[in-house]
């Protein structure tokens, strides 16, 4: 034991001991700890099992609920390994107990969370003693809490389980300790013999050889305390530093060295090859600290090197070389455009490498499309970047196409993938020959030598960068052609990355004009305008919508996908062909969010199932409203989405409070909510996405005041308040994407609407169709008359043969508020019954079935809408060339239902 091999041994023997004591106590810990968990899920489970088992609600209703409980308690608490299953009514009156003595008595417990209708798990002194016990509420037919189920686990139960694990643990405990003394042992038995058995004394003595043998060696070496004084120089450091014979304790500072050799003996930094001139000699510094291995100091070698004073210039360009394409790394590529990565590329090189610096991409580049590759024949590019240039320099300037001759520098560059250098431009016919006129002036300036390097990016060649040196500037030579490749490599790949997004960019902005809307539908409910403005970081998926209904209704949708990019886009594209399907079949509001809901939902499972597992989820946002300019109702569901302001005619701004669902695909089937509001004529809607009201200065709260401001005000047109509100909100750089929608509502007078209720019998269509004829007379259309009282007729039979009173009919007449136009007759009749009409071809021998065919024949579209009391059939006439059709024609029509041979 008093070798280093015995020394270590104990050491290591004592360690492990400790930590298989503390691993032990951690195992039993958390074996109570686990023990505990699993008695709190047992008898959870268990509860829940029993409280909703099959008949149990008939056993707690019947006459004697303990004789028919009790039998399955017992069996369950068996099954179940539990000390008891109970039930308690709620009054507190034990119905089944695994000690008989205790049903029937009454108890008081912690059961409030149960009786109100949540189950819990807690740990409470009862009948049995200290135990774990889940109790969980069995609810009624009704959903009602009728009574309570509990079942413990005595802690003394628990404490018996962890017992029966202690035995194992300490035979685990005692078989790691017996390991790891063998372990140690022969790790000792080893070192043994790795040291021969030597003591620490005998080790000392090997030092101090070692330290002798330290003296001896032809390089300086020198430790120095981390109180900077010198503690041990060898003989070599003596003579390269020329150190006095008293040198040792002495301060750094006070060996009259060099001011930054001492400076940097005496410092905490590292140094590895750092030359360092010491009276006439050039030292190679080597300094490593002791510290946290040794005490505070650092251990310092020297090597000789005035030889390399020659090379002592070109390594310092080398390293100016080294700084600028780690300068290069970090300012190149900063933006994702094709012409600022070009031109970051010329400033970084000038004037470090080059006096003058231009670029030339090919134009494919400059619009991001996808280069062929082939540029052998490539004689035209365009100047994409300058630096360095005077303000009379004569090259060609930013943005001009340049034709280069086939022997021209750059077009042999482009051919061979290689750079070209051209130490002398005087001497270059090629160069010369592509502008006689521009290369005399180039030369005059004193513009002498060419460099051509291609901008190669995963095997294509993009353009050139050419580097140019005047007066002043020694000619470019073979040490300069490789650090140029370097330089334009790194540049190559940011160009072709700021070309591939330009291209997927135009792509996203291609694909989302495509899918918004292009113009406005034609409609008499509402003067609209609207705005759209991409964000700076790329294309979103913000759409909005204008969507004629029956019955001059109107919706307007404004929906927000959140991201941006191709799937922002795509996706927004889906929602708003889903918006237009589910409106085309007049869904309430409330019902198209829902459907809109499940969509996304189902886009979200498709996401979720791709081959790579990482589908992005959708977040989405809309906002359904529908305005019906007969009662100036106004119907809204939003899901996730800033609820909309109102504008009244005297100019005051409302943002009226709306019940909000939750976002698109998080609905998770609940119902939406919807608000009805009543708004005045000439009332302006305004519907926005967040990104007007949200930025990175302000708030929601700020925006929404902001946007008060802008609208508050006289009474403007929509597309003016579209141009003050873009005009007051919009920051510099908008982070988001922004849609607005501003609608000013109009009314149907009572000039353009008659209505009247109609009985349940055949007699009474005729005088429905006589105050038509007259209502049409007075608002001057008799020319449609026929027609209208043929629709008319088919619609009120209809429902009065296949419906259910109440029957009421509207006619409804609007004017497109763009001119003079004869504008629309709407006809609608609605009855009790939610039964559909469909439209079919009648059988050679059917009496009916065939007005509907009539209808759909002189109406220009014809539909059903459902409401909350029945159903509406509805049909519009154009006044637009309208005519009444002869009896010929109109006999041809029903002819036409049946074959001639039939006939």
């Amino acid at each position: 034991m008093h070798s280093l091999a015995g020394q270590v041994f104990l050491l290591q023997l004592a360690v492990v001991v400790l930590l298989v004591a503390a691993t032990l106590v951690v195992l039993v810990v958390q074996a109570r700890r686990d023990v505990l968990t699993d008695a709190r899920q047992r008898t959870l489970t268990a509860a829940q099992t029993f409280a909703n088992s099959p008949g149990i609600v008939a056993a707690l209703n019947s006459p004697n609920p303990t004789a028919v409980l009790q039998p399955h308690a017992e069996a369950a608490r068996k099954a179940a390994g539990v000390d008891a299953i109970i039930v308690y009514e709620l009054n507190g009156i034990t119905l089944t107990h695994s000690d008989p003595r205790q049903i029937g008595k009454h108890v008081i417990g912690p059961y409030a969370k149960a009786a109100g209708g949540k189950p819990f798990t807690s740990t409470f002194k009862g009948s049995l003693g200290l135990s774990v016990i889940s109790a969980v509420p069995v609810r009624g037919p009704d959903g009602s809490v009728i009574a309570i189920v509990s079942v413990p686990v005595t802690v003394e139960t628990v404490q018996h389980r962890v017992n029966r694990q202690l035995p194992f643990l300490f035979g685990g405990a005692a078989t790691a300790l017996a390991v790891a003394a063998v372990g140690s042992g022969l790790a000792s038995r080893r070192l043994r013999r790795q040291t021969h058995g030597l003591g620490p004394a005998e080790m000392t003595r090997m030092y101090e050889h070692h330290d002798a043998v330290l003296h001896a060696v032809r390089e300086g070496v020198l430790i120095v305390g981390g109180d900077g004084r010198l503690l041990l120089a060898n003989d070599e450091a003596r003579r390269l530093l020329d150190l006095p014979t008293d040198a040792e304790r002495r301060h750094i500072t006070d060996l009259g060295l060099d001011e930054d050799l001492a400076g940097l003996l005496a410092s905490d930094l590292p140094a590895t090859d750092e030359v360092y001139l010491a009276a006439d000699r050039l030292l190679a510094v080597n300094k490593r600290l002791t510290a946290p291995h040794g005490p505070r100091g650092s251990v310092v070698t020297l090597r000789d090197t005035t030889e390399l004073r020659a090379l002592t210039g070109r390594a310092e360009v080398a390293r100016e070389r080294l700084k600028l394409l780690y300068d290069a790394g970090l300012r190149i590529g900063t933006t994702l455009d094709v012409k600022r990565t070009a031109e970051e590329l010329a400033e970084v090189a000038v004037p470090r490498f080059a006096d003058i610096v231009t670029v030339e991409l090919l134009d494919s580049v400059l619009y991001g499309e996808e280069s062929t590759g082939a540029t052998a024949m490539v004689t035209e590019l365009r100047r994409g970047a300058v630096a360095g240039l005077d303000p009379d320099d004569p090259l060609h300037p930013v943005g001009e196409l340049i034709r280069f001759i086939p022997v021209h520098p750059v077009s042999m560059a482009m051919a061979d993938g290689r750079p070209v250098l051209v130490g002398d431009l005087n001497a270059s016919d090629g160069w010369r020959a592509q502008h006689p006129e521009r290369a005399r002036r180039v030369l005059e300036h004193g513009i002498h030598s060419l460099l051509v390097v291609p901008l190669r990016a995963r095997g294509v060649v993009l353009g050139v960068v050419d580097f140019w040196r005047a007066k002043g500037s020694p000619s470019f030579d073979d040490e300069d052609v490789s650090f140029a490749e370097e330089l334009a490599a790194r540049a190559a790949l940011c160009i072709d990355n700021a070309r591939r997004y330009t291209r997927e960019h135009t792509m996203a902005v291609t694909l989302q004009h495509s899918l918004l809307p292009r113009g406005l539908p034609e409609q008499s409910a509402l003067d609209v305008a609207y705005r759209y403005l991409p964000a700076q970081a790329g294309v979103g998926g913000d759409w909005f919508d204008v969507i004629p209904l029956s019955g001059t209704r109107v919706a307007l949708v404004v929906g927000d996908v959140v991201g941006h990019g191709l799937h922002a886009a795509a996706t927004m594209g889906r929602l708003r062909t889903a918006v237009h399907n589910f409106a085309s079949l007049d869904m309430p509001v409330e019902e198209l969010l829902s459907r809109l809901d499940e969509l996304v939902a189902q886009i979200d499972a498709e996401e979720a199932t791709t081959e790579d597992g990482q589908g992005t989820i959708t977040g989405a946002t809309c906002q359904y409203a529908v305005y019906d300019p007969a009662s100036g109702r106004l119907a809204l569901a939003t899901a996730g989405h800033p609820g909309p302001a109102v504008v009244r005619p005297d100019g005051t701004v409302d943002f009226p409070r709306l019940p909000v669902s939750p976002p698109l695909g998080l609905g998770d089937g609940m119902p939406v909510e919807t608000a009805e509001l009543t708004v005045p004529e000439g009332s302006r809607l305004v519907l926005y996405t967040d990104g007007l009201i949200e930025d990175r200065t302000r708030d929601l709260d700020a925006g929404l005041a902001a946007l008060r401001t802008a609208l508050t005000g006289p009474d403007r047109t929509p597309e003016a308040t579209c141009t003050a509100v873009m005009t007051a909100m919009l920051s510099d750089r908008p982070r988001d994407d922004i849609a607005l929608l501003v609608a000013r509502t109009r009314r149907l007078g009572p000039a353009q609407v008659a209505e009247w209720d109609v009985s349940r019998e055949p007699a009474a269509v005729a005088p429905v169709r006589t105050a038509c004829v007259r209502r049409l007379t007075e608002w001057g259309l008799e020319q449609v008359a026929f027609t209208a009282e043929l629709i008319l007729s088919e619609l009120i039979t209809n429902a009065i043969r296949h419906g259910t009173e109440p029957i009421a009919v509207r006619l409804l007449r609007t004017v497109p508020t763009g001119g003079p136009a004869a504008g629309t007759l709407i006809f609608e009749v609605s009855d009790g019954s939610s039964t559909s009409p469909r439209l079919r071809q009648a059988q050679d021998t059917d009496e009916g079935g065939r007005g509907l065919f009539l209808v759909a024949r002189f109406a220009e579209r014809w539909g059903t809408r459902y409401t909350a009391t029945g159903k509406v059939i509805w049909a519009e006439l154009s006044l637009h060339d309208s005519g009444t059709p002869e009896a010929e024609e109109l006999g041809e029509i029903l002819l036409g239902q049946w074959d001639d041979t039939a006939l």
